[in-house]
């Protein structure tokens, strides 16, 4: 074999290599958190009718082509909300759309309306098992359908002024930090980076392209959702993207 072809072939080898150790650490990092409910999971709510980690959020065939997340293994929930914005307060100061988003999909286990074995294509080895623990979630987990005593969702960042038309426009709100922005196949996204450098990553705050016919006559722009905060497949404290030591989750978005 000749050297290049061989520097080649090696190279090929550890890019491979490289992604296969990726993946793992993904895995791995899903595997020793609370979102693991199969049987190998750490608790405190597992399912002995399967092994599989990503079942219960994700499938490779047959997914919910309404949501929009990833492969989305769960039925989206028909539940009704009573969000933040019900209680009028003078603070608050973006339009709220209808819950949907990414969110929908964290409230579709979160909200306990329907227990987490609740999927749209079970493994191969079925959904015949007994829960440890509840099969819905409880205590802090459980979020409900009242949304009132969380943090709003579904809410213009910044109070507006950005759009797809405006990307580097002027916040309605001049008390949160400009996001940065980017093209994503023919799409823009939104984040607030807490890094540092201009590229997003899984530690910035994301923000979500939303278009809701009833604000700013349908203009895509940045939305605050759950995922914003919180990232699933994180070993961080309650799945936060960044520590929220000295508050600086609520400081990478709100100047004060």
């Amino acid at each position: 074999m000749k050297l290049q072809k061989l520097i080649k072939t090696a190279g090929r080898f550890a890019i491979v290599a490289g992604l296969l150790l990726a993946g793992g650490s993904a895995i791995a990092a899903v595997a020793t958190t609370k979102h693991n409910l199969g049987s190998g999971g750490p608790g405190p709510n597992t399912f002995s009718g399967t092994a599989e980690i990503c079942v219960f959020c994700h499938t490779p065939h047959g997914s919910d082509i309404s949501a929009s997340v990833p492969l989305w293994n769960r039925t989206l929930g028909g539940a009704t909300y009573t969000t933040y914005d019900s209680l009028g307060t003078s603070s608050l100061d973006g339009a709220t759309a209808p819950v949907g988003s990414v969110s929908i999909a964290c409230l579709s286990c979160h909200d306990g309306t329907q227990a987490m074995d609740s999927v749209i294509n079970a493994p191969n080895t079925g959904m015949t098992g007994t829960w440890t623990g509840a099969d819905r979630p409880a205590g802090n987990a459980l979020i409900g359908t009242d949304l009132q005593d969380d943090h709003p969702i579904g809410i213009q960042y910044g109070g507006g002024g950005i759009t797809v038309n405006a990307k580097t426009g002027t916040l309605n709100d001049s008390d949160f930090v400009a996001p940065l922005n980017a093209p994503i196949n023919g799409t823009t996204i939104w984040w607030v980076e807490t890094g540092g450098n201009t590229s997003r990553e899984k530690t910035d705050m994301q923000l979500y392209t939303r278009s809701v016919a009833g604000i700013d006559t349908g203009t895509a722009q940045p939305f605050v959702e759950c995922a914003s905060c919180h990232d699933p497949h994180t070993t961080n404290a309650t799945f936060l993207r960044i520590s929220n030591a000295g508050s600086a989750v609520c400081l990478a978005c709100h100047t004060k």
